[in-house]
């Protein structure tokens, strides 16, 4: 007799593991961009959604994206905030969660987003505010190949995977949220900059897509216990060199 796998004890270890993860950057030094990234695959993983990104608001209340599951993800975020429309944008500014089951019936309106986002695949979407007791610094955007709404218990579980990372982001304390938001979360905005940057180096040296590229900067982070803006900026400073192996490296 052939023994099933637990699939249900296993997502339910994969849940706490991803709460405690993000439990232990409130009290741990941690790396936003690494944390929002973790946060987009995660949701992936959890729930009936084929993709993730997330958008976070900088010191000038500018939506910029921070994170995505994949490349082309990130490309359809940018998409967003270059037409300023979307399910992202519109649960960022309303700070409510935005559900729409066919994109195909939204054209109207997002006259723009809506066949974009059609054209990439993506059938149906579901977008959630990052906030903190009303303040609002984002949001998660889950889109499926499919259409169809996602799942009621998918959609309360995102929204607290949402809230944590809202909370871990702005570190919970009323009396810092201006410093820390215009602080951390700046410079986190900023080096998402320099992370771009060195994806694009080390995708064109080692011909590999975008989306390959910034795993293997992330893996040499990790491995290594490195800041990921620290090892993207060796890279562009041509100090590093990151191999088909990305926990081995070359230093100039």
């Amino acid at each position: 007799m052939t023994t099933q796998p637990d699939t249900t004890r296993s997502r339910q270890e994969l849940i706490y593991q991803t709460f405690l993860q993000l439990a232990d950057t409130l009290v741990d030094d941690f790396d936003i961009i690494d944390l929002l990234t973790m946060l987009t695959d995660r949701c992936v993983e959890l729930v009936d959604a084929d993709a993730a990104g997330i958008l976070l608001v900088d010191a000038d209340g500018n939506p910029r994206v921070i994170a995505a599951s994949s490349e082309e993800t990130r490309l359809l975020e940018l998409f967003q905030l270059q037409r300023d429309e979307g399910p992202c944008m519109e649960a960022y500014t309303t700070g409510q969660p935005v559900i729409h089951s066919d994109l195909r019936l939204t054209l109207e309106r997002w006259p723009n987003f809506a066949p974009y986002a059609v054209g990439a695949g993506f059938e149906s979407a579901c977008a959630l505010p990052l906030r903190l007791r009303g303040n609002v610094i984002g949001a998660l955007n889950l889109f499926r190949f499919t259409r169809g709404p996602l799942p009621d218990a998918d959609v309360t579980l995102a929204q607290a995977l949402a809230d944590v990372a809202s909370i871990a982001v702005l570190q919970a304390q009323a009396t810092r949220e201006s410093l820390i938001r215009d602080g951390q979360l700046q410079h986190a905005l900023n080096s998402r900059v320099t992370i771009e940057q060195a994806k694009g180096m080390v995708s064109e040296r080692s011909h590999i897509d975008m989306t390959a590229a910034f795993d293997r900067i992330r893996t040499y982070a990790r491995n290594n216990n490195r800041q990921l803006t620290n090892v993207a900026q060796q890279i562009i400073d041509n100090e590093l060199t990151l191999d088909a192996d990305s926990s081995v490296a070359r230093r100039r």
